[in-house]
């Protein structure tokens, strides 16, 4: 889990100020805050844009990666995404860099039902062919994402020991590892490093009318395997939806699907974790993660 910083959390006023000091035109809009968010403090900026303040050490670092690279791909993307508006310089008000984005209308997938699968798993499935595509060489590199599962062999045995005791279904501890070893186990991606989102899970998804309708969070936007991204059949959509999606998709062979499947067990574990600190009222803790992860962890044993 990262670091957790201070100084994130500010008031309305807070905010207003960096707006008058920095983006003075903007600073008259409404300005309300947002639930939800972790890596970053969100603030609604009248009804089109967002504030977006990092809450951690490893924000910034994130947000000038979506600045930089989203303009370029989200003209292409078939879902709405929170494309930078403006860039924000640290002050004494607020110490770290910061950033105003569009803003996606909807409700965050950990808050929302996203009743209709099918729609939902077509709708992942086409974001997904319009984002994978061959990055450049400049592109992000993630330390902890789109690489070879088996270099997060310590990662995912911290996370099995802490989580699956409590989180598996059914007591069902030894078909997750066999789900996480078997994709340890498939043939490494021989592609070209693809842009990944690298983060598909419920609170990285917006909900309208029962159905996906936006992505959010491109902090851990990076390249290289597309099944780091394809995990999201489990992670982010609901239980029974991963045929449909990938069938839509159309591109992954036994091997990426079951690379994909790791990536699930791996994030659905933290996803798990993270929300127990939720529960405990620890910093990072998102109470709302915790079922999402263990809907996942269902998804990928039934």
């Amino acid at each position: 889990m990262d670091d957790f910083t201070d100084g994130a959390d500010t008031d309305e006023e807070s905010v207003r100020s960096l707006l008058r000091a920095q983006h003075p035109d903007l600073a008259h809009l409404p300005l309300r805050l947002v639930a939800g968010g972790w890596a970053n403090r969100m603030w609604r900026l009248g009804d089109e844009l967002a504030v977006r303040l990092p809450r951690t050490t490893t924000g910034p670092s994130r947000l000038r990666h979506e600045q930089r690279w989203l303009p370029e791909l989200a003209p292409r993307l078939p879902l709405p995404v929170p494309a930078p508006v403006r860039a924000g310089e640290p002050s004494e008000v607020f110490p770290r860099a910061w950033a105003v984005t569009r803003w996606v209308r909807g409700e965050p997938g950990d808050r929302a039902a996203m009743d209709r699968a099918a729609d939902s798993a077509v709708a992942m499935a086409g974001f997904l062919r319009a984002l994978h595509r061959p990055a450049p060489a400049e592109a992000p590199s993630n330390p902890g994402r789109g690489i070879p599962l088996r270099k997060l062999t310590s990662r995912f045995e911290e996370r099995f020991a802490a989580v699956a005791p409590v989180a598996a279904p059914d007591g069902r501890t030894r078909e997750l590892r066999d789900v996480w070893e078997e994709g340890v186990a498939s043939p490494e991606w021989a592609g070209p490093p693809v842009w990944l989102h690298a983060d598909l899970h419920p609170a990285n998804v917006v909900v309208s009318g029962g159905t996906l309708s936006g992505v959010v969070d491109f902090g851990e936007l990076c390249s290289g395997d597309p099944a780091a991204d394809l995990s999201a059949a489990w992670l982010a959509l609901p239980g029974g939806a991963a045929a449909r999606f990938f069938d839509a998709y159309g591109e992954a062979d036994t091997a990426t699907v079951r690379r994909a499947k790791g990536w699930a067990v791996l994030h659905a574990l933290s996803l798990v974790d993270i929300g127990r600190a939720g529960r405990q009222g620890l910093p990072g803790g998102q109470p709302t993660w915790e079922p999402a992860g263990r809907r996942a962890l269902a998804g990928l044993l039934a």
